[in-house]
């Protein structure tokens, strides 16, 4: 014999004072626990997105990033040459050999300084990420000291207005171009002419610290790591880019989501004590129809059931509260250090359907464990001294 669904249904709506404290404390949890995770994702996309699926890049052998990579020229005529690579309308393999630096500039909003990150790629540079596109000005001439910004960038950092000049390194750059990165972690990055960019700060010319290739059949990019993994003339790693820089996304990544986790987790403790207070309350209002259930044939399996089916019901409820308070931040952009490069990356909110999921699992997660003791309680509670009002 299983107890009908409206009767817990009814005595929610008949005890709405408590019940929405357990409600709003459950949608407190989930909006924070959703928005953390939500966070993490736009982190990992916004890097992710980066890569494109035709495209490979080129490290020194051993290298995870390429702050910590060292090319020479040689090796990267050599990569140029492989058959694996494509070529343009010229001829021209299309690789980009690029160098990485950080340079320190003044927020827009604040006027304190934070690390952006200049990165130096040849004139193909756009041939090969196509997903890219200029939408302001033009692309920096090559042997330069020209900059094209990022459009996130631009909103991030003050003076970076086409046709503004900006002084870091030692040398005063104009910029003369933006881009936009397609949501990319490009977004946030100053492009250069890599070799003016090797000579403003007065490394050995020649030197880069990365190549990315456009390759004819990306399904082929085991083939292509084989080849050239195996040249005795070069000492280098091949990933496809798409792989670098998930790889990249993943310490930051996993340190918000973890966060989230945690604070979430503690929060959670103070919602199951709201849920365990909302539930204990329904019980002793109803001390006597629990014992009549009981003495009419009721067992205490439907009975724990019934209570728990109440606050799984409470949380649901809670749970979709807080996702529907915290959706406003899908797509909203925020800012935080990249920890692999020790500059600023922007990125946006990204809430996902299987977010969205695990924030209703773990509301639901909450009114188990806060309903579940207080049901145990109703099913075993004497009978005859409850129907006494005892």
């Amino acid at each position: 014999m299983t107890i009908p669904l409206i009767y817990n249904i009814r005595s929610v709506k008949q005890r709405w004072s408590s019940t929405l404290v357990a409600i709003l404390a459950i949608a407190g949890v989930v909006a924070v626990f959703v928005a953390m995770l939500a966070m993490a994702q736009g982190f990992r996309k916004t890097l992710v997105s980066s890569g494109s699926e035709h495209n490979a890049i080129m490290l020194r052998a051993g290298a995870n990033s390429e702050m910590e990579s060292i090319l020479t020229l040689e090796q990267v005529k050599i990569i140029g040459d492989a058959p694996h690579v494509m070529r343009n309308g010229d001829g021209q393999p299309l690789i980009s050999a690029e160098v990485v630096v950080i340079a320190a500039l003044p927020l827009r909003d604040s006027g304190y300084e934070a690390n952006v990150q200049v990165r130096g790629v040849s004139p193909k540079a756009l041939e090969i990420r196509d997903t890219l596109r200029l939408v302001k000005g033009r692309f920096f001439n090559p042997g330069v000291a020209e900059l094209v910004v990022g459009k996130n960038a631009f909103a991030l950092y003050r003076n970076l207005d086409i046709g503004n000049s900006i002084r870091f390194g030692g040398t005063t750059w104009q910029v003369v171009g933006s881009f936009d990165g397609d949501g990319s972690a490009f977004d946030s990055e100053i492009w250069c002419d890599a070799n003016v960019l090797n000579q403003v700060y007065k490394r050995p010319e020649n030197i880069f610290q990365s190549v990315t290739a456009r390759l004819i059949n990306a399904q082929k990019l085991t083939e292509v790591k084989d080849s050239l993994t195996s040249d005795p003339r070069l000492s280098i790693s091949v990933k496809s880019e798409i792989d670098y820089y998930a790889a990249q996304s993943e310490m930051v990544a996993t340190m918000i989501r973890v966060l989230g986790f945690l604070v979430a987790g503690i929060m959670a403790i103070g919602a199951i004590f709201g849920a365990l207070n909302t539930m204990y309350s329904a019980i002793s209002a109803r001390i006597r129809e629990i014992a009549t259930m009981r003495a009419i044939g009721f067992s205490a399996g439907p009975i724990i059931i019934s209570f728990v089916f109440e606050s799984l019901f409470i949380a649901l409820i809670g749970g979709i509260l807080g996702i529907l308070l915290i959706m406003p931040i899908h797509g909203y952009t925020a800012s935080t250090i990249n920890w692999q490069t020790f500059s600023h990356l922007a990125f946006a909110f990204a809430i996902t359907p299987a977010i969205i999921i695990q924030g209703i699992i773990f509301s639901l997660i909450m009114g188990f464990i806060g309903g579940l003791f207080p049901a145990i309680r109703a099913a075993y509670m004497p009978i005859v001294n409850s129907l006494r009002g005892l």
